[in-house]
């Protein structure tokens, strides 16, 4: 269990490579909960830390939802509640729906795309753990960190510590909340 104020350990590293080796051994000793920061992508951290990312299936249900919505209203408008009678078509003349179904689709799966990064994201958070670190400037700039957090079950300070000195560290710093 982590300590009450602590959001985890983080090391700071020269060389990407080291930053690589020191996920993939983590990985390898069971630790889930951990990120890194580089100053550019590094492919090899896409395998080694896996993230499930739900924003796509979001996306869907938020389309699907506009889709349906913009039907269903179109057909209650159309058929039911207000029917006229326009050159002899049915009144669930269903080609006219598709134009409307269509932006009402891409509007729902923009706003669920906007709303759901938000919150996935935690935003608004004005102040995020990290930015505790007075070195984590580097990050955007030449420097690589690697933060384990402490709700990881299996966190252990000393042992994470001991686990991070084996890839020679810039640093090795205790992120407070």
């Amino acid at each position: 269990m982590s300590e009450f104020g602590v959001y985890g350990l983080a090391a700071e590293f020269a060389e990407p490579d080291q930053l690589v080796e020191a996920a993939r051994l983590l990985r390898s000793k069971g630790f889930r909960r951990m990120e890194a920061y580089t100053p550019y992508p590094i492919e090899e951290l896409n395998e080694i830390i896996r993230k499930f990312n739900p924003l796509p299936a979001l996306v869907f249900a938020g389309g699907a939802l506009g889709a349906a919505t913009a039907w269903i209203m179109q057909y209650y408008i159309a058929a039911i509640d207000y029917p006229t009678n326009v050159g002899g078509r049915p009144l669930y003349s269903w080609p006219s729906f598709i134009v409307i179904t269509f932006e009402l689709t891409v509007l729902f799966a923009a706003c669920t795309t906007f709303f759901g990064c938000l919150a996935l994201c935690g935003f608004p958070r004005p102040n995020f753990p990290m930015f505790n670190v007075e070195r984590f400037r580097a990050a955007s700039r030449d420097r690589f960190f690697l933060c384990v957090e402490a709700r990881d079950p299996i966190f252990d300070r000393e042992r994470t510590t001991e686990l991070f000195s084996r890839f020679d560290p810039v640093g090795i710093y205790e992120v407070e909340n």
